[in-house]
Order: C-alpha cells, then sequence, then structure tokens
C-alpha cells in the first residue's frame, strides 16, 4: 500500500514540474527527478537559482 502512495505523490509533484521546469529554462524530462524522494527538492533548488538569475537581468 506504501508503494501506492508513493507513486501517487510522484505523479502529483512531477505533472506540475512539467508545465514549470521550461518556463525556468530546464528540459521538461527533468521531471522524473521527481521519482526518488530527493529529487523534487533538488529541482525546487534549481529552479530557484534559475529565477534569481532571471531577477538580475
Amino acid at each position: 500500500m506504501g508503494g501506492v502512495w508513493w507513486l501517487i505523490l510522484s505523479a502529483a509533484t512531477a505533472i506540475p514540474m512539467i508545465k514549470l521546469l521550461p518556463f525556468f529554462g530546464i528540459n521538461k524530462y527533468w521531471a522524473a527527478a521527481c521519482l526518488i524522494p530527493l529529487g523534487t527538492i533538488a529541482l525546487l533548488w534549481w529552479m530557484g537559482l534559475k529565477l534569481q538569475e532571471l531577477e538580475k537581468r
């Protein structure tokens, strides 16, 4: 049963990432990193760095 919840949470984070990542100049296939627990955190950190970069311009 725990595996089912893990798949649901992975899909719930990967689908919005597919839409958001191209806005930050990151390939949308990196959304697959949401399948591992720290992947979502790493992608959010990467998006934060890109946002800071965009704000400097």
